[in-house]
């Protein structure tokens, strides 16, 4: 169904967002408040006259309007809390809170997260007073010479003095004469830095994406206020590498007006993917060899005093010529369209090339006009004098460094080494690596092989940028493969393919392999590094690996002839999720309210991210003497499949096994797992292991003794028994999981994934009795970072209500039981002539989603208490 969204702003980046918006099937209508003469009545684009600044007037429009998503384009009402506001009133905003645009709002707030989270940035120091300011300036180590006011100044609150006298007067301007107003009443004076400022290019993307842009959106949860929008840095290239110069918390302007016609994906399913905490499954797309040129057209005098008031014409032969004029200080009056503003306009062209959209953006410029209109006709100049440069190409041009890889070869030769073991000694730097079978001790040996990779749990490993635990899942997914053979791990070899090769990632990733090689008794004998430029988005790798075993030709498995009714099943606990089935785990996540760094534990010292991440378990050294013993008849590695597809291949085709799910214990994150996906149990169990790694197949007799000789090393279970499998029959028969995982309900909501309660806030606990309408705006409340209160109970007087199953979807612990309790608010609601039930209904709802996160408050902060036979205490 299509949507009605609400852009907050006037100028040319509002007009461009509600331009990419409106054309957005998702959406019916874009409001623009207050925007301006290109957004009037605009096919789905109108204005609106609500004030901004009145966000009570603004969420209630939102309300009588159904807005879906309201899109913050300046930075001042980010900075006064609309988007806080506005989540507190259950209205969607995409834009950071106003904690979080600090990073904007307050250069001295910037300046010092930048320091404590090790962002390169110039040198710096924050003043109250002038006269300490101007003595920094004069006897600094460094050129001191930007002075930044440290509030919000209209983009104009910066300096930068060629002299210290210079920088002395802007101190004195900016301090006691409030050139920027209150924005003044704190000055940052910064290292004048050398270099060029730029914009994120190709080559130094990933460079900026590790130093500057991952550690500022790590820093910000770190710190409890996760940012959630668009950030735009603003950067210098220095000699010592990239520095951030500041940080807008929004679309630049006019930047906004060249990027946005350069998108090829659904603006709207961008943003709302944003505000779900799911963009890393909804990543932008955009056009490919295609270039955008913007020329801004300004009032004469701009950004001193300018005149208004001047018609503008020519505007429908820039369209006709197939370009995008974008509106910034324009007004409608008796159908012309007028100056309002200082920027006036941006003129956009795409072109098949730089140079060529250029051309198109200056004829624009040339048909458009207005008395005494300005603009800059060296708009592209460096940038295509740039790419007219001669230069000859390299491989390192093409995207593939040869000295990188040669340096990752020398750190991580010393960990293949330490890998060595009986017939190998492991040195990396040949062609091909060698095996002695007989220095091992074999005598008559059936090789085995295996290959496998970790499917897309690597996607998690990448996007909490933890590599150290991936390889162990590697060597695993082979290494138990071969033992389904009976096979013991002799040597094993790896491929690491990326498209750009990060050095400390790949010896990462490479280091949690050797040492799970250590663990598996095999040898890490060689492997292959394949940096391809193209093939793989910046900061994502894939993984490959093959193990080698042997087995003496007597000991094989499976031994089908042996396997026969009354076989007794041992189940061998597993790890976790392991590492099949994480695309579906990946898509129960994005549709639940947790994210891979949402807290997970009693303690909060685990993320879901890192449970997820908890590496597969290696059988080799702990099952292979059971398995060399002659009591097993079939081991099976529970991989890909789930119990009911990798139990069948050890079997004869006249047996199959059944399971009762009640005789091993399940790990909590399969509860979860089936609770948020909504999981049947026969999915359940062809696609996850459901805690159960590995299963032998014993004869009943022996089965005891099997177990106690695994149970030395492993958690096992006596799971089933072998059965003559009946034609058109399953194989495996799982009996008991979904009362198995149910039972399992309450221990995985309430003692693991769970949020973590921050400390300083009252733990509260909420009865419902219905959907939970009240809840959703409780559970916003308290996500504020103001709140004093967190939920960490929900409980209902009436059984299986929505509510419950909205708590469990926030994460929120539930329980079924009746209570009652004193009135501490309340709120009159009136009844108004023509009123209908649905109306009033309605109105009463609006006063409860203020109410009752009031009330929480005033009991959170200790305002008011219940006292002796249950009366209410005010403070």
């Amino acid at each position: 169904m299509a949507e009605r969204v609400l852009v907050i702003g006037s100028g040319g980046r509002e007009h461009a967002l509600a331009w990419k918006l409106a054309q957005s099937p998702q959406v019916k209508h874009v409001f623009v408040a207050p925007g301006n003469a290109g957004t009037a009545d605009d096919g789905k684009i109108s204005n609106s006259d609500v004030p901004v600044s009145d966000h009570a007037a603004l969420a209630q429009f939102c309300r009588d309007q159904d807005i879906r998503l309201v899109v913050v384009g300046p930075e001042v009402p980010l900075a006064a809390g609309v988007v806080d506001d506005l989540t507190a009133a259950g209205i969607r905003c995409f834009g950071p809170t106003a904690k979080a645009a600090q990073l904007e709002s307050s250069k001295s707030f910037s300046k010092a997260f930048f320091d404590r989270h090790g962002i390169p940035t110039a040198r710096w120091k924050a003043f109250t007073d002038p006269k300490a300011a101007c003595s920094f300036i004069n006897s600094a180590s460094f050129p001191a010479l930007v002075v930044k006011a440290s509030g919000l100044a209209a983009g104009k609150g910066v300096i930068v003095a060629s002299t210290k006298a210079e920088a002395c007067k802007a101190v004195t301007e900016i301090m006691q004469d409030k050139s920027f107003g209150t924005a003044g009443e704190t000055v940052v004076v910064e290292e004048l830095l050398e270099g060029e400022e730029i914009s994120i290019s190709k080559d130094l993307l990933q460079q900026i994406r590790d130093t500057v842009l991952q550690k500022t959106v790590d820093g910000m949860r770190k710190e409890g206020v996760p940012y959630s929008g668009v950030l735009y840095a603003g950067l210098m290239l220095t000699k010592d590498g990239p520095k951030v110069l500041e940080f807008n918390c929004r679309f630049g302007d006019p930047e906004c007006q060249v990027i946005l016609p350069l998108l090829k994906s659904d603006l709207y399913e961008v943003m709302q993917a944003v505000v779900d905490k799911r963009l890393s499954s909804s990543l932008p797309v955009w056009l490919e060899d295609r270039a955008a040129v913007t020329v801004v057209m300004a009032s004469q005098g701009y950004p001193g005093t300018y005149p208004k008031g001047l018609e503008i014409t020519g505007l429908a032969k820039a369209r006709q010529l197939g370009l995008q004029v974008f509106h910034a200080g324009t007004a409608l009056r008796d159908g012309r369209v007028l100056t309002s503003g200082g920027r006036v306009l941006t003129v956009t062209a795409l072109g098949t090339d730089l140079p060529a959209a250029l051309r198109q953006a200056n004829g624009g410029v040339a048909s458009i006009h207005f008395q005494g209109a300005i603009y800059r006709k060296d708009i592209g100049s460096r940038a295509i004098a740039f790419l007219r440069q001669s230069r000859g190409l390299t491989y390192k041009n093409s995207g593939v460094d040869i000295a990188a890889g040669n340096t990752l070869v020398q750190k991580i030769k010393p960990l293949a080494a330490a890998t060595s073991r009986s017939g190998c000694n492991a040195e990396l730097g040949g062609f091909a690596g060698l095996f002695d079978l007989k220095a091992a001790g074999y005598r008559d040996p059936i090789l085995v092989s295996g290959t496998d990779g970790v499917g897309t749990k690597l996607k998690i490993a990448q996007d909490c940028h933890k590599h150290d635990t991936i390889g162990q899942d590697l060597v695993a997914m082979c290494v138990n493969d071969i033992l389904a053979q009976g096979a013991e791990p002799l040597f094993f070899l790896d491929y690491f393919a990326c498209g750009k090769l990060d050095v400390d990632v790949a010896r990462g990733v490479i280091a949690g392999i050797a040492e799970a090689c250590k663990k598996a008794g095999c040898a890490l004998l060689g492997g292959e590094t394949a940096e391809m430029p193209g093939m793989y988005p910046p900061g994502e790798y894939d993984l490959a690996g093959f193990a080698v075993g042997a087995v003496e030709r007597g000991q094989m498995l499976p031994q089908l002839d042996r396997i026969s009714e009354g076989d007794v099943v041992i189940g061998v606990a597993s790890s976790g999720v392991h590492s099949n089935g994480y695309s579906l785990v990946r898509k129960i996540v994005e549709k639940s309210s947790l994210d891979f760094s949402s807290p997970v534990g009693v303690s909060g010292d685990q993320t879901l991210g890192e449970l997820l991440l908890t590496p597969t378990k290696l059988y080799s050294k702990s099952l292979l003497p059971v398995l060399r013993s002659g009591h097993v008849k079939a081991y099976a590695h529970i991989t890909g499949g789930g119990l009911l597809e990798n139990i069948p291949r050890v079997l004869p085709d006249c047996c199959g096994v059944v399971l009762d799910a009640l005789t091993w214990k399940i790990p909590e994150i399969f509860c979860w797992l089936h609770r948020e996906g909504n999981l049947s149990e026969e999915e359940m169990a062809r696609t996850f292991n459901c805690g159960v790694g590995a299963v032998l197949v014993v004869q009943k007799e022996m089965a005891q003794q099997v177990l106690q000789d695994v149970q030395r090393h492993e958690t096992a279970w006596l799971i089933g028994k072998v059965v003559p499998l009946q034609k058109g029959s399953d194989s495996v028969t799982v009996h008991n999981l979904q009362r198995a995982l149910q039972a399992n309900r309450s221990l995985c909501v309430h003692s693991h994934i769970q949020g973590k309660v921050q400390p300083g806030k009252v733990k509260v606990a909420v009865l419902i009795s219905g959907t939970g309408t009240n809840l959703e705006a409780l559970i916003e409340s308290t996500k504020k970072p103001t709140s004093f209160a967190q939920i960490v109970l929900v409980v209902s007087n009436k059984a299986g209500v929505e509510g419950l199953r909205k708590a469990e979807r926030a994460g929120i612990p539930t329980r079924e039981e009746v209570d009652a309790g004193a009135i501490i608010f309340q709120e009159a609601v009136p009844v108004k002539v023509g009123d209908t039930e649905q109306t009033l209904a309605e109105r009463v709802k609006e006063a409860e989603h203020r109410a009752f996160p009031a009330a929480l408050q005033l009991v959170a902060s200790g305002a008011v208490s219940v006292g002796e036979a249950g009366k209410i205490s005010w403070k």
